[in-house]
């Protein structure tokens, strides 16, 4: 059982270190995190009486 969760903490440990490198390195190799810039207009219709 140890073994498992040692396992698993290491797992979670790899992961969060490869999203941090792909945070920081990702846009010099063409990903682009950046929101959209588009302006989106939508009417609501409210239902109130």
């Amino acid at each position: 059982m140890g073994r498992l969760f040692k396992f698993l903490v290491i797992l979670v440990l790899l992961g969060f270190a490869a999203l941090t490198v792909y945070a920081y390195l990702g846009p010099f190799f063409g990903a682009d995190f950046s929101a959209p810039q588009d302006e989106v207009r939508e009417p609501v219709a409210l239902d109130v009486e």
